[in-house]
């Protein structure tokens, strides 16, 4: 009897030691009660949430660029691994494409981010200055991140607080007008808690979010509000440079015109660095022939975002307008692509700059800047009958790509001069798709470029012989709004898919 009750107290003790030492947090691993509590976890954390804007920017220009009369793409018959970046420009596309998908994972996984960070930093002891600004930086790209799903699928499940469950993960989506309101509360709150100047190279500061509110205030077609916070963005010391080539070099980065921008590097050890101007000249035995670095391999891929006859005929003067010679480049050579000839073919210039390492460039990827500020001011003066200041603001943009002034004329002359203008001074950033959707003229736009396609497919850098194919073009106002990816559909059967998918 006695050895049993030693026995048994050796185990009691033995229990009672190893519950303790599962107390024990792991040194060599992290939760997210042990994470958040330094500045220097706060500061790591936040910066993970800028990381998925490489990937949306790198999704931007096939969904939003392509997708209007800006750009399109050279067929190639022996390479149709491309075909889910081709879809959107042929309104083809399928519920479970992977570019929209992307576009999704990585919106809610900056919006995951910036809740966790959002949930636990007031509690933290730290230099309450630095904790504003980080809790800023996080409240403005969960805005950015709500803002371009909204533009792009319409209403979505609205999270705002970090799920603590996986049924929290769940929820129907949310009417569009309440993903306004709290994409309009996000950045409010952002705006007041940044700095004017960013805490470190492409941070978020409260002219980027001012910025953000009046975008959004613009697709409300709340004019008033979004005049205000413009009004407030030409206060925090943006101009516009003297040269626009200038705006976009890699040895530029940080100027007085950019407002936000997504950050890429070369020849570092991370995969930070940005390979869009590779896919976006012509398919090519030796693209050092472009680019001129060497040693080059034939591409596998190229030939995207390609400049359209259209756009080309949209400039007043290719001679006078900076921005013709700084945005587009004509390249006549040697084709490896079956049926096609390469005949003063048109590629993008504007992000090709000098670089080291073969497929690999420095340039980012304008989001925000100056000159978009003063064509907002334009707009939002023009919609409230105030034509001669938004030729005022429209001529500060036009002076420097060395226009003549325009007039002031009827509103609605005004309106198209304003989008034409956009067209131009905006081109290849990704805003060309959105701004033909915001002011109804998507459908219209598009079936007249589709017809000319149709037409004429070897004008649109279709081989000889080939055309598309019948189901392409059928554009409807189904296709103003992308489908909800299929896989989140069935993984969440609280969502409902657009209209039409």
């Amino acid at each position: 009897m006695k050895i049993k009750l030693i026995a048994l107290v050796i185990l009691f003790f033995s229990l009672s030691a190893c519950h303790n030492f599962l107390d024990v947090i792991p040194e060599t691993s992290l939760t997210s009660d042990s994470f958040y509590q330094s500045q220097a976890d706060f500061e790591q954390a936040v910066g993970g949430i800028y990381a998925p804007l490489q990937g949306l920017y790198n999704q931007d220009w096939i969904l939003n660029e392509m997708r209007s009369d800006n750009t399109f793409f050279i067929y190639n018959i022996a390479q149709r691994g491309g075909k889910p970046q081709e879809d959107p420009a042929t309104f083809t596309v399928e519920n479970n494409n992977t570019y929209t998908l992307g576009k999704w994972t990585n919106d809610y996984l900056i919006i995951s981010r910036a809740n966790q960070v959002l949930k636990t930093i007031d509690a933290a002891s730290f230099d309450q200055a630095v904790k504003t600004n980080l809790k800023g930086q996080a409240l403005f790209l969960r805005a950015f991140a709500y803002f371009d799903l909204v533009k792009n699928f319409g209403g979505v499940p609205l999270f705002v607080d970090a799920a603590t469950s996986y049924k929290e993960t769940f929820k129907s989506r949310a009417e569009a007008s309440e993903v306004y309101k709290q994409i309009i509360a996000d950045a409010t709150a952002a705006a007041k808690a940044l700095p004017a100047q960013a805490s470190a190279a492409g941070r978020a500061t409260s002219g980027a979010a001012y910025t953000l509110l009046a975008d959004a205030y613009m697709n409300q077609k709340s004019w008033a509000d979004a005049e205000t916070a413009l009004k407030t963005v030409t206060t925090l010391g943006y101009t516009l440079l003297p040269a626009y080539a200038d705006i976009f070099k890699p040895t530029n980065k940080g100027n007085k015109e950019i407002i936000f921008d997504v950050q890429y590097a070369e020849g570092t050890s991370q995969a930070i660095f940005n390979a869009l101007p590779y896919l976006f000249i012509p398919v090519l035995a030796d693209p050092s022939v472009i680019t001129g670095v060497k040693p080059a391999t034939q591409q596998t891929y190229g030939g995207y975002n390609v400049p359209t006859p259209d756009l080309l005929k949209v400039y007043e003067d290719t001679l006078k307008d900076q921005r013709f010679s700084a945005s587009i480049g004509f390249y006549t050579g040697p084709s490896p692509l079956i049926g096609i000839t390469y005949n003063r073919t048109p590629y993008i210039k504007k992000y090709l700059h000098p670089h080291a390492v073969y497929g690999q460039t420095a340039d980012n990827g304008p989001i925000y800047r100056y000159a978009e500020v003063l064509l907002m001011l334009a707009e939002v003066a023009n919609e409230q009958g105030r034509q001669a200041d938004a030729a005022g603001y429209l001529n500060q943009v036009r002076a420097r790509a060395g226009l003549t002034p325009l007039t002031a004329g009827s509103q609605a002359d005004v309106r198209t001069s304003i989008l034409k203008e956009r067209q131009i001074e905006l081109v290849f950033e990704n805003k060309r798709w959105h701004d033909l959707v915001r002011s109804g003229l998507a459908v219209q736009v598009m079936t007249a470029k589709a017809a000319k396609i149709k037409a004429n497919p070897q004008a649109y850098y279709y081989p000889a012989g080939s055309a598309p194919i019948s189901t392409a073009f059928n554009i409807t106002d189904r296709d103003l709004l992308y489908p909800i990816p299929v896989s989140e559909i069935i993984t969440n059967p609280d969502l409902k898919q657009n209209p039409g998918y």
